[in-house]
């Protein structure tokens, strides 16, 4: 059964406030690259959480476009892995060039490849393990959590 566009920015945002923060509770404490206080950085990394969280329901948007022209009208697991990569760096311009509002001053590109490949992962990881596994309905009703 295929996610539906509404399922799947439902399921984003979800794991981006469940697992996604508390990933990036975990991580902030041990990142390299980081000065100055850590309620700062634990400022800022959730403010680049949030971001992510904002631009990704704008990628899935241009997802949904993409799957269109696909046969089954479905994403490959795989693919929902490698799109780690353009929504990283689409991300990471952003960040760099001052563009994600809140964030003040500079982030070292150690500290947001770390958190946002660790966040990714274990988004990644959750979605398709546990999530299928506690939710099996999660699916079955295209992708819709309520």
């Amino acid at each position: 059964m295929i996610p539906t566009l509404a399922g799947r920015l439902q399921t984003r945002v979800f794991v981006l406030a469940t697992v996604g923060a508390l990933l990036t509770a975990l991580i902030v404490p041990v990142l390299p690259g980081t000065a100055g206080p850590l309620a700062q950085t634990y400022r800022t990394a959730y403010l680049i959480l949030l971001a992510v969280a904002v631009i990704g329901l704008g990628w899935e948007l241009l997802y949904h476009l993409v799957m269109q022209f696909r046969w089954d009208k479905d994403w490959p697991t795989l693919f929902g892995l490698v799109t780690m990569v353009p929504e990283g760096l689409v991300m990471w311009f952003l960040l760099d060039g001052g563009l994600v509002p809140g964030v003040r001053g500079h982030v070292a590109a150690s500290t947001f490849a770390t958190m946002f490949v660790v966040v990714w992962l274990g988004q990644w990881l959750f979605l398709n393990g546990p999530m299928r596994v506690l939710s099996v309905t999660w699916r079955l009703r295209g992708g819709r959590l309520l």
